[in-house]
């Protein structure tokens, strides 16, 4: 391999994630194509990998936990959401469940999410994970 190209293989493995996307979208911009994986048509097994492939790279990190109802018994509800927020006073509670949807969290782990999902549900609410 010539130096040139080692040189630039050095400099991409420097880059952050973050970064690599961005040069990949600046690139096929530049040039026209797309970074997208080719499914051949012929073989069912390659496109079932390759969208497998796509599916794990497109799970999200970060959720948005919203209360949609805090269900028929509002208390349980709020007693829920206290313990998914503990800095949240009884107030503050009670008209987040009584001026749903509400926003419980913006950007809460894939496990916290569905920790809190399952609180309030238990609860008898109505929760959405974005």
């Amino acid at each position: 391999m010539s130096a040139k190209l080692e040189s630039l293989i050095e400099s991409i493995s420097a880059l952050t994630v973050l970064e690599l996307a961005e040069l990949t979208k600046s690139l096929e911009a530049k040039f026209g194509v797309s970074a997208a994986m080719p499914v051949a048509s012929g073989s069912s097994s390659v496109a079932a990998d390759a969208g497998a492939a796509v599916k794990k790279e497109d799970e999200k990190s970060e959720y948005k936990v919203e209360l949609l109802d805090g269900g028929p018994d509002k208390i349980k509800t709020i007693k829920a959401l206290r313990q998914i927020k503990k800095d949240l006073g009884l107030t503050e509670a009670k008209k987040a469940v009584e001026e749903a949807p509400t926003v419980i969290a913006e950007a809460a782990s894939k496990d916290d999410a569905k920790q809190m999902k399952e609180l309030l549900e238990a609860a008898g609410a109505k929760v959405k994970l974005s």
